[in-house]
């Protein structure tokens, strides 16, 4: 079997360039330049050394991501830094039990180097290239959209259709025709992807409805706890770091907060946190202070579009995400996470848990600082758009795993170049 002809559907097929442009700029270039600097025979022969682990290491990552069938969209994301995270995992554990000298600084820069690229050369891509999807004509097919990635086929002969689409996506638990299930298997052994019409949409949009509490890929409803063990003393350590390390711009912003308006430099507000208990968040005071009359407490717990209780400070620390440096208190007293569902505020989770289905399930994990819902919709508070938050809520609960947890902190720092969804 030839390694690089494995037959994938056309949109999954990677370019010949991802490659080529991935060993150049991941192994090549980072080696001519740290060659520079060489002043002895045995650190040409280490970097040398190092440069073929970076190049082997790329390439099986390369053909990782190539080989494992990824649904279009979200999981096809997150499959490029598992695979490139796998390969160079592998080759590592090669050299530690052959006690095969390397360069851990070239190694390092080759690996996220190379993650960068592949990412980039993805999405490039895909901005021109749509998947066809063959949409099969029976079945649950609905709420389907148009979407940048996938061009829709609506199918009436599989058979005369192949060569339209580069994969088929269907209802699979409805019942089908007996040539549909023959046409179905054809397409699996011609090496199109047949897709559960479900799931593709959950990886497309990043969302799960809300029909029902559904079940994550290990078949419960509870996230993986080896993960949110070691998901939960990594927070702790790192909001002990980032606490000392930033510190003085805390006082600062504090500062500022003071000399702009009235009030303490601290806000704090009772939410609904893991397992359904109340905490007390704490962030730095953006709006000005004042009474609140108990039939006013519900809209006075939303932050509305423009909202005149913004202060000038306090939109720029909205903007820039520095309002949430406090919550690494509640990190480190274990109340929060960095990456979860965002907490709401008590009264608004009462009001949110009567109006809709399953609510209380988002509490299934610890809320976060950030999370898969800010990073794509950003905020909101009518009762149709937290409605669609949960979509997005759940689908992180279903999907929790590290590589959806590194996604989000990517579009988190371009969500604070951005400012996107400040309010």
């Amino acid at each position: 079997m030839d390694f690089f002809r494995i037959q994938r559907p056309y949109a999954l097929r990677l370019p010949r360039y991802q490659l080529s442009g991935g060993l150049i700029v991941a192994g090549v270039i980072p080696y001519l330049l740290r060659l520079l600097s060489f002043d002895d025979s045995a650190s040409v022969a280490l970097h040398t050394q190092t440069l073929f682990v970076v190049l082997a290491s790329t390439t099986l990552g390369y053909w990782f991501v190539r080989n494992f069938v990824a649904y279009p969209g979200v999981e096809k994301s997150s499959n490029i830094f598992t695979s490139l995270s796998i390969a160079y995992g592998i080759v590592v554990s090669v050299l530690v039990v052959s006690r095969i000298e390397y360069s851990r600084f070239m190694l390092i820069c080759g690996y996220s180097i190379s993650i960068a690229w592949f990412y980039w050369a993805t999405i490039t891509y895909a901005r021109k290239t749509r998947f066809r999807v063959g949409l099969a004509p029976f079945g649950d097919w609905c709420g389907i959209d148009e979407s940048n990635l996938v061009a829709w086929v609506k199918l009436s002969d599989p058979q005369n259709e192949k060569s339209l689409i580069d994969a088929v996506a269907i209802d699979l638990r409805t019942d089908m025709p007996d040539d549909w299930e023959r046409a179905l298997a054809d397409f699996a052994l011609s090496g199109i992807p047949v897709y559960h019409i479900k799931h593709l949409k959950e990886s497309l949009t990043g969302q799960v409805d809300l029909e029902h509490i559904s079940e994550n890929n290990f078949g419960s409803l509870s996230p993986v706890s080896a993960y949110m063990t070691l998901k939960h003393i990594f927070d702790g350590v790192a909001a002990a770091v980032a606490l000392v390390t930033l510190l003085p711009i805390l006082l600062i912003c504090g500062l500022m907060i003071k000399l702009d308006s009235k009030g303490p430099a601290l806000f704090r507000q009772t939410r609904i946190g893991y397992q359904g208990k109340p905490f007390v968040v704490y962030k730095l005071r953006t709006m000005t202070t004042g009474e609140v009359h108990s039939k006013d407490a519900l809209r006075a717990a939303m932050t509305q579009s423009n909202d005149v209780r913004v202060t000038k400070v306090g939109r720029f620390l909205r903007q820039t995400r520095l309002d949430e440096l406090p919550q690494f208190i509640n990190v480190l007293k274990g109340e929060m996470s960095w990456i979860g569902p965002r907490p709401e505020a008590q009264i608004l989770g009462n009001w949110y848990e009567a109006d809709i289905p399953f609510y209380r399930y988002r509490h299934i994990v610890r809320p976060g600082i950030t999370g898969w819902a800010q990073v794509n919709q950003g905020h909101v508070a009518e009762i149709e758009d937290v409605k669609q938050k949960l979509n997005y809520d759940f689908y992180y609960i279903k999907n929790f795993s590290p590589w959806l947890d590194m996604l989000i902190i990517a579009r988190t720092v371009r969500t604070m170049i951005s400012g996107h969804g400040a309010r």
